[in-house]
């Protein structure tokens, strides 16, 4: 039995009991009430503490508008990034769906391949219709790795990203300062991902222990180090900031990346990812390179 096989066995009844759950909260994506048009100096469309530049000079530097104009394509710029980091997701799940060894384990894949399908909808709705799709900006990891460990770094980035994803969703969704759009996108996107992430920690704290010990440990440790530092590296995009009108916008994202305030805002959000990464043992010091 492969270590994902044996991990799965594992979190089967969480398993069981979310695709219950995710057949009782289907949402049709196509049914959207899209508005022809919005507005993005009079709405926010972002919540002002978690713009990439909230805390640094360049912020105090901007009026309100220019800060709701920010914040407008900062959402394009997040949504892009989420429609890049689902587009790896679903090809990572598509690759294991109906594997010999992973078969009693297809429906609840199923679902979570059919969710993250349904909310590229949603943000490549947005995208396409009042701004665009930014080009991503990360780079694959491209070293072979044998397949146990390349099961667990996949559902270990996935967890990491979804976690840092889901702290914004939870905010905004719930945020009354932003445009009624960007509320629901975001308390949609929450809804599914609560459900991906009981089934990520599980499934990543099962992985870990089921493949115990790791000769290639070092090497694990580094790979998610080096994917924390990239994740929140493309929350600072220089396209963004030259749509929103933002001079010389890469020496603008270099200083945001290193900004006091900034360093602390990562830290804040990546706490709960890095006490269940901490807690099962996986990682033993935080990522530095990214805080």
């Amino acid at each position: 039995m492969s270590v994902l096989a044996a991990a799965l066995a594992e979190v089967a009844p969480t398993a069981d009991r979310l695709s219950r759950l995710s057949q009782r909260a289907y949402q049709n994506p196509y049914a959207v009430d899209w508005p022809s048009t919005v507005e993005p100096e009079a709405d926010w469309f972002g919540s002002p503490e978690y713009v990439s530049l909230f805390g640094t000079p360049a912020w105090s530097e901007l009026d309100e508008k220019g800060r709701r104009r920010l914040a407008f394509h900062e959402a394009a710029g997040f949504y892009s990034l989420n429609i890049h980091g689902e587009k790896s997701l679903m090809q990572g799940l598509a690759a294991r769906l109906y594997r010999s060894d992973l078969t009693e384990f297809t429906g609840y894949l199923h679902h979570f391949l059919d969710e993250e399908n349904k909310h590229s909808v949603y943000f490549g709705g947005f995208c396409t219709r009042y701004a665009r799709v930014h080009r991503a900006r990360q780079l694959a990891f491209t070293a072979d790795r044998p397949r146990d460990v390349a099961d667990f770094l996949f559902f270990a980035q996935t967890m990491i990203f979804e976690e840092i994803v889901d702290h914004y969703n939870r905010v905004q969704a719930r945020d009354r300062r932003l445009h009624p759009l960007a509320r629901f996108i975001n308390d949609s996107h929450h809804r599914d991902e609560a459900r991906h992430l009981a089934f990520g920690r599980q499934l990543v704290g099962a992985l870990w222990a089921a493949g115990a010990p790791w000769p290639q440990e070092a090497e694990i440790r580094a790979d998610l180090d080096r994917f924390f530092t990239i994740t929140w590296r493309d929350f600072y995009h220089p396209d963004v900031y030259a749509d929103a009108g933002i001079a010389d916008p890469w020496e603008v994202a270099d200083a945001a990346w290193s900004a006091p305030a900034q360093r602390a805002h990562r830290r804040r959000v990546s706490d709960k990812c890095l006490r269940v990464l901490t807690a099962a043992g996986v990682l033993t010091e935080e990522p530095t390179d990214a805080f």
